[in-house]
């Protein structure tokens, strides 16, 4: 209501009145009394949240209403009456709540659309996790009752808490800038979500690589596979094992089912007193704008969307946007299944303000459906101008928020989450020396007491990591790699940093020249899988011995301080060669000087091709002829009819594979120097951690900062003169000797001789382009010709090449028309521009003036 406060005249006056007249009676004293009106004194909020904020700073609209203000306060105020009086058995609306200055406002007018400048916050998701992340609840106390007061979002920022209410009309305020037809809902559910308790909810990252496994385990449909022969199998066979796994399965399903009903037992809460009476707000999304195909709801307080059938809400008092305020007269005794969210309709929703768009659309719909109804004059005139209140501008400020706030989006910088068997703990970048931002804990049991995984997410490190994960009952450690490592790591897992034990490693394939893409190494063995190679290796597999060392010296096939026994390589088909000369795998023995050869199978045979070599004591280098021998030499042959190979031919291929084991040897010490130098650095990495700054975050790199405050002492014209300073009359200048003082002969002729030069050059670098133009036509020209030549003689590889050509062609025949369009548009702007500046130079203008 209008308050009003009597002035010092009448004051003064009803002083008089009462000196005036001794003998006045207690009626008329008692309605003199009732006709002054004493302006209330606003009320404070008295929150030990709030105490520690100075609320004078605030603005003028935070303190006093406006005229429309008051008039909208007087508008409610009545509308309350008549609520009230038709539906006596409904709860009290929020309506005009206190702000923290103790003011009167329409919840309405509290809301301030603002589009924020901060890509995160263009989407309802980010808008959603922010406003969740960056508040803190203050639960409502009683919970069954509505707040006396509703903050301004800006004040929300401040504090950075507030009540469910006080989410919503930030969360709301975000979403309307953003573009989305959102409204703030007030309305009941269940204790869960007014307290915030998460214990219960799996934990969004853990629903999410759930759903990313079983989309990778979909298995690959052939459309055009050949479908594999009938499998033969005995009837009574088959209904005797299924009659067992059917058994099976149903004593296994009878435990599960007793195990999750004594789980649930467990789980289940007490039952809540208040269900049904919790008082809680939360959003309404609208479909129609920004994509969205159809009504949800969103709760601030954790920034998860729902259907708006949802059994967490129990039921809807009223909804509000920034334009008007509508009151739910629907029954709610199914919860929100059934509601009907169509506000247009008079006989759900009842709203505050009279709706002149749908009133005039209602009018002009009933005049078109009837056409025997006409108005009056007087009731047309009324009806092209009614008179109707509209709703007054929000009293809220601008909202902002830094870059700063956003990176420090949860108070403290740090914010912990329990979920169902889970605890989620997010830190704000740079907050923590390791870089850590994200950790998640899962437990085996709901007390979480026993740790079974922790996932571990980085940001800025100079190392890449991007993520661990710990498991605790194998205690294995899968680390996670960003592209730009030193050693092109994407993941690694392993037990312990110890060389010689279990661990694998995956790497960027396309970054390295060998091709390696995985390594896997087991206490004696190692792995190596390769990609994309030029000798069509795909997989290395070593095997080691204990070492041996004699003379304090190890044996020559060690590799680091293990001892090779054999090296199997595998290799994929080269269809450049044939089947019988082409190498699928090849082992070499070291512990027994063997070398072991078998050929890819040929199309027309089930046995493949394979050679047995045995060596000699000499190396590759110094094997003669004559200390080869044929038994030396086990050959098979799947082709009965193909020549055998001659000894020469079989004594090159030995003296070729031993050269190659002496190389293999080499690469296997070099794998195993690598993953020596891979764990050192990784130790290095973790001891001695930096965060990465880049360079554009101006408030942390130290030489970005110190750049951009010498650079700001600079004026910015005297930045955009050094930078576009540029003489003309240089060259000219020098021709004449560079006097120090112009005769008017001597500038006209600078003037005329400066022109001339640049309108030269600019023809000159027309004329080049038309040039280079015409020739590309020609060629383009002649290629064609030859085309219609030859066209019927053609190959495939030759048409092909001959399209190439002409896209090539006339990509550029393109850029060439481009280009010269542009330069003989940009010419006579560039040429008048010189004319200005000639005449606008000191030197010159004293003897130019016409």
């Amino acid at each position: 209501m209008e308050t009003l406060s009597i002035s010092e005249s009448e004051e003064k006056e009803v002083r008089e009145e009462g000196e005036d007249d001794g003998n006045a009676k207690p009626a008329e004293l008692e309605e003199i009394l009732c006709n002054i009106h004493v302006a209330e004194i606003p009320e404070v909020p008295h929150h030990s949240w709030t105490k520690d904020v100075d609320l004078s700073q605030c603005p003028t609209s935070y303190k006093v209403n406006s005229t429309q203000e008051i008039r909208l306060l007087a508008i409610t105020d009545n509308f309350c009456s008549q609520y009230a009086h038709i539906y006596p058995d409904h709860k009290p609306l929020l309506l005009c709540p206190l702000n923290e200055c103790g003011i009167n406002k329409f919840v309405s007018t509290t809301l301030r659309p603002t589009m924020l400048p901060h890509s995160e916050l263009y989407s309802w998701e980010g808008c959603a996790s922010f406003v969740a992340d960056y508040l803190v609840l203050e639960p409502l106390e009683p919970p069954v009752d509505l707040p006396r007061y509703l903050f301004s979002p800006t004040f929300t920022l401040q504090i950075r808490r507030g009540t469910c209410f006080d989410f919503a009309t930030l969360l709301c305020s975000l979403l309307l800038g953003a573009g989305f037809n959102s409204y703030c809902v007030n309305g009941y559910a269940v204790e869960e979500m007014c307290l915030l308790n998460q214990r219960l909810d799996e934990c969004p990252l853990l629903a999410t690589e759930v759903k990313d496994i079983k989309e990778e385990q979909r298995p690959n449909v052939k459309k055009y596979a050949v479908k594999p022969s009938t499998a033969l199998y005995s009837r009574f066979d088959r209904s005797q094992e299924e009659a067992k796994q059917k058994k099976a399965q149903a004593a296994s399903l009878k435990k599960q089912l007793e195990a999750q009903q004594l789980q649930e037992k467990s789980e289940r809460p007490p039952p809540d007193p208040l269900r049904g009476l919790r008082v809680h707000c939360w959003l309404l999304v609208m479909s129609g704008s920004r994509g969205v195909p159809q009504h949800f709801f969103i709760d601030p307080l954790t920034g998860k969307s729902y259907s708006t059938t949802d059994e967490n809400f129990l039921g809807i008092e009223s909804i509000w946007n920034q334009h008007n305020y509508w009151v739910n007269i629907q029954d709610c005794s199914y919860s929100c299944a059934n509601m009907v969210y169509d506000l247009e309709d008079a006989g759900m929703w009842e709203s505050v303000l009279y709706d002149t768009a749908n009133q005039m659309l209602l009018l002009s719909s009933t005049m078109k459906g009837e056409p025997g109804l006409a108005l009056t004059d007087e009731e047309e005139e009324e009806a092209e101008e009614p008179q109707v209140f509209e709703m007054p501008q929000s009293w809220v400020s601008m909202i902002t928020l830094s870059k700063q706030e956003m990176e420090s989006r949860w108070p403290g910088g740090v914010k912990v989450t329990q979920y169902c068997q889970a605890k989620l703990e997010r830190f704000a970048p740079y907050l923590l020396p390791d870089g850590l931002v994200t950790q998640l804990t899962t437990y085996q049991d709901l007390e979480c007491t026993e740790v079974t995984m922790v996932k571990e997410w980085y940001q800025h490190r100079h190392d890449h990591l991007q993520e661990r994960q710990l498991n605790k009952s194998t205690n294995v450690t899968t680390e996670y790699f960003r592209p730009g490592h030193s050693f092109h790591l994407q993941s690694h897992r392993y037990r312990t940093m110890i060389p010689e034990t279990m661990r694998e490693m995956e790497f960027y394939s396309n970054a390295r020249a060998d091709g390696l893409v995985q390594r896997l190494e087991l206490p004696g063995e190692m792995t190596e899988t390769f990609q994309d190679r030029d000798d069509f290796l795909y997989c290395r597999h070593v095997v080691f011995g204990h070492s041996v060392q004699v003379f304090g010296q190890r044996e020559n096939h060690e590799a680091g301080n293990r001892l090779l026994q054999k090296v199997v390589e595998h290799f994929h088909r080269n269809r450049s060669k044939p089947a019988s000369k082409d190498v699928a795998e090849r082992a070499f023995i070291l512990t027994e000087n063997r070398i072991e050869v078998i050929y890819h199978l040929e199309d027309d045979c089930i046995i493949p091709a394979s050679r047995n070599f045995l060596k000699l004591q000499e190396s590759p280098g110094t094997l003669r002829t004559e200390n080869f021998s044929p038994r030396m030499v086990s050959s098979f042959q799947a082709d009965p009819m193909a020549k055998p190979c001659k000894n020469l031919d079989l004594y090159k291929m030995l003296v070729a594979l031993m050269k190659e084991e002496e190389k293999v040897v080499l690469r296997i010490k070099d794998s195993d120097r690598e993953v020596r130098g891979i764990l050192a650095s990784r130790e290095q990495e973790e001891s001695s951690f930096e965060p990465y700054v880049s360079i554009y975050d101006t408030a942390r790199h130290e030489r970005a900062r110190l750049h951009e405050e010498n650079t700001q002492h600079v004026p910015a014209e005297e930045r955009r003169c050094e930078e576009e300073k540029q003489d003309s009359l240089a060259p000219f200048l020098v021709q004449l000797g560079n006097p120090e003082t112009l005769t008017p002969a001597h500038a006209a002729q600078l003037y005329r001789d400066c022109l001339a030069c640049f309108k030269h050059r600019l023809v000159k670098r027309a004329n080049l382009i038309q040039t280079q133009y015409e020739k590309e036509i020609q060629k383009l020209q002649q290629k064609q010709q030859w085309y219609q030549q030859n066209q019927l003689t053609m190959t495939n590889d030759e048409e092909d090449e001959y399209l190439a050509y002409c896209s090539e062609t006339m990509f550029r025949i393109r850029v060439l028309n481009l280009h010269l369009t542009r330069h003989k548009n940009s010419a006579p702007r560039k040429y008048l521009s010189l004319d200005e500046q000639l005449k606008r130079d000191p030197r010159l203008a004293p003897h130019l003036v016409s």
